[in-house]
């Protein structure tokens, strides 16, 4: 192991574990667990895997020592995945995003099922890497793709269920007076 990769494993390291951890979870409540809470447990699952992408993003920048990154495989099928999501929250799937609030301020319609499926399939890809030994070829996936796919999809994603729970807890009903 280089000098580079070893003062790089101990992030790699926490994002593997925060990355299987995520994945096996929306895994789990795409499948019909979590039952009147998947919600909010899909709105934890996103925040802790922010919280490694906002790790990644602090951090700087990963260089790999060549510019050529091996070959993983294909890419995982999430359509179940997907689709098991799109189940679980088609009363809240669809919202609406505003993309880039720097360059396109224009709203566009999105769905948490989608961007959950697209954070996954990053993190899985990184997972591939990081299991075949190349550590530092994964840290260098998960900040690129961090930067450039999935912390868009997952903030997106954080900020709906978030509305959602909010709108569930705040959202009281008037209660009628009688005089």
């Amino acid at each position: 192991m280089s000098e580079s990769t070893e003062q790089w494993q101990p992030l790699a390291d926490r994002v593997a574990a925060n990355a299987k951890n995520f994945v096996e979870g929306v895994v789990t409540l795409a499948g019909g667990e979590g039952g009147d809470v998947a919600v909010p447990l899909l709105l934890l699952e996103v925040s802790q895997i922010l919280l490694a992408g906002a790790q990644l993003g602090a951090s700087a920048d990963v260089i790999l020592p060549t510019n050529w990154e091996p070959e993983v495989g294909e890419d995982p099928d999430l359509d179940a995945l997907r689709a098991g999501l799109a189940r679980r929250l088609a009363a809240w799937d669809e919202y609406a995003e505003v993309f880039d609030p720097y360059k396109d301020t224009s709203c566009l319609p999105f769905r948490i099922s989608d961007d959950i499926a697209a954070v996954a399939a990053d993190l899985i890809h990184g997972l591939k890497h990081y299991q075949a030994g190349r550590s530092l070829e994964a840290l260098w996936w998960w900040q690129y793709s961090y930067f450039n796919h999935w912390g868009t999809h997952g903030g997106a994603a954080l900020r709906a269920l978030h509305a959602v729970v909010a709108h569930a807890s705040l959202d009281v009903t008037e209660e009628r007076t009688v005089q």
